[in-house]
């Protein structure tokens, strides 16, 4: 019987309450093409089917030890790179580590907070939307930017950018806000990338070509002076 839960959960995920208007548009879309036609219901259903899939929202089990940094999103980690924080957020000019995480329009889209903290500072930059997975798109792009203090005092930068196909970020976080690892707090639709910005000193605890489950991934540790690593396929 557990393993009959087990799939069950596995098949019906919940859906993000976003995600509700595109299965009903594209299933009044599917309507339309059968009366018009019949087997034109074909694309139809499979659209509404691809918005029920996108717009899934899974449980993730969150490792909650103190100073673990998870990582924001899905997807395939692109770049670990040292580059200045986002200057709205007031961190100052000197460049940390910088860890970028590419969602392309297959993966899980709900976006989560990497660690407990104090939301400190929110910033929107209207840009433009080339790939996400280019490195100019953490410069270039549409992109909501978080400032997150730690209860010991430590920043942290979150950033959801907006991609190719991307025209809508949803972010539900507020200044002075409360919040706790992989709380769930918005998402990017259709195609996208989140960076994640370490403190001075810290480094990435995850290589380029990883892939990384949105709150569950561990991508850094405040608290360990482990350098950075390495990585190989095989």
């Amino acid at each position: 019987m557990r393993e009959r839960g087990d799939l069950l959960e596995g098949v019906l995920v919940p859906i993000h309450r976003a995600g509700w208007p595109f299965i009903a548009g594209a299933l009044v879309v599917a309507a339309l093409l059968w009366l018009a036609w019949a087997p034109l219901v074909v694309p139809g259903l499979i659209l509404a089917l691809f918005c029920v899939y996108f717009f899934r929202d899974p449980d993730r089990v969150v490792p909650l030890r103190p100073g673990l940094v998870v990582s924001p999103a899905d997807g395939r980690i692109v770049a670990v790179v040292s580059a200045p924080p986002p200057p709205d957020l007031g961190m100052g000019p000197e460049p940390v580590t910088r860890i970028s995480i590419f969602l392309n329009i297959f993966d899980v889209h709900i976006n989560r907070v990497p660690a407990a903290g104090t939301i400190t500072e929110l910033a929107y930059h209207k840009g433009t939307f080339v790939n996400a997975a280019r490195d100019k798109a953490s410069e270039d792009n549409e992109r909501q930017a978080v400032r997150l203090t730690t209860a010991d005092g430590k920043d942290i930068a979150f950033v959801q950018i907006a991609g190719l196909v991307a025209r809508r970020i949803v972010c539900n976080l507020s200044r002075g806000q409360r919040v706790e690892a992989g709380e769930r707090f918005g998402l990017i639709r259709f195609g996208s990338r989140a960076d994640v910005y370490l403190p001075a000193g810290v480094s990435a605890l995850v290589v380029p070509g990883q892939r990384a489950v949105g709150g569950e991934t561990v991508i850094a540790d405040l608290e360990s002076g482990e350098a950075p690593r390495q990585g190989a396929r095989r």
